[in-house]
């Protein structure tokens, strides 16, 4: 099984996913929810028959001078309101009116507020976080690789391997917060350093399969050497991923609406990880050990430099 000689394959599909993403991104933004921006979140669970439509609940906030508002249905009988934030008495003048509209019973299913300064902190923290993450990872692996030839390299191309699954993830969210009205909060953060941890967890079991085999064949070219140890930890590494994607199906079909969002991107970032340590992450050490980049551009059938 070549895997090796059809990277540049497995790079352009790569591309595929991700470019789409981004392209998205800077088209539609990044969907960032009150964790991030600050505001305050209600949602609300009707009796069957009595929830109000959108427009009506953002006219009553419109009458206290709340402005901004916006709704989206939850099920049959429920209303998930985004608002700027407001503290609990206006909450509770808020449901008292609803109430009175409806003429029946409201049931509070969930309140948050976070004010705009503790969302800014929040959003530079969880990108410190991203960042500090990479950083131990390929300080980590440069360590644990030292004794073999160029061990930065191992370092780095575990870290472009994660910043493919973040754009992956990024770019998902991107689309899906177009599409489905989904929006990043503190559970996408989750999400996302979980997935960092699988990525880079599968990515140094195929490293550490090159070290160990490049002590027993010395002679074999670095290439065929990294292809062999891939092919070695193929079935190891789809099947410990394969156990925990079924586990994250399951939740997603069973486990309701609220926890949808966070075990999609759960179940994509896995995904994308498992391919990024076994397409990606070797391959780019063969390209770095070639230096492929230097041939490129060059036109076919152009002389070689001696």
């Amino acid at each position: 099984m070549d895997i090796v000689g059809k990277r540049y394959w497995f790079f352009g599909l790569s591309l595929l996913v991700i470019v789409p993403g981004l392209l998205a991104l800077l088209a539609w933004g990044f969907p960032l929810a009150i964790d991030f921006t600050g505001g305050s979140l209600l949602q609300l669970q009707f009796e069957p028959g009595k929830a109000l439509q959108p427009a009506e609940v953002v006219a009553l906030y419109t009458d206290r001078g709340i402005g901004d508002a916006t709704v989206q249905s939850t099920g049959e009988s429920g209303l998930l309101i985004r608002s700027k934030a407001i503290d609990e008495a206006a909450k509770a003048d808020l449901v008292r009116d609803i109430e009175a509209q409806t003429g029946s019973a409201v049931t509070i299913q969930r309140f948050d507020s976070v004010g705009p300064s503790v969302g800014g902190e929040v959003a530079r923290r969880a990108a410190g976080a991203v960042g500090l993450a990479a950083l131990g990872i390929m300080l980590f692996i440069w360590y644990a690789f030292r004794k073999v030839e160029h061990p930065f390299r191992y370092g780095l191309a575990a870290i472009i391997a994660m910043l493919h699954d973040v754009a992956v993830l990024v770019g998902v969210e991107a689309i899906l917060g177009h599409l489905l009205g989904w929006e990043v909060d503190s559970l996408f953060l989750t999400a996302l350093l979980t997935v960092i941890g699988f990525s880079v967890h599968d990515t140094i079991v195929v490293f550490d399969r090159i070290r160990e085999n490049q002590r027993i064949h010395r002679r074999l070219p670095y290439e065929t050497l990294v292809n062999h140890s891939i092919v070695q930890t193929l079935d190891r590494s789809i099947n410990t991923q394969l156990t925990v994607m079924f586990s994250l199906l399951a939740l997603l079909l069973f486990g309701g609406v609220t926890t949808q969002h966070f075990v999609t991107i759960l179940l994509i970032g896995v995904l994308s990880g498992t391919y990024s340590s076994i397409f990606n992450a070797a391959q780019i050490l063969v390209v770095w050990e070639n230096r492929e980049w230097t041939t490129w551009f060059r036109k076919r059938g152009a002389p070689v430099a001696a």
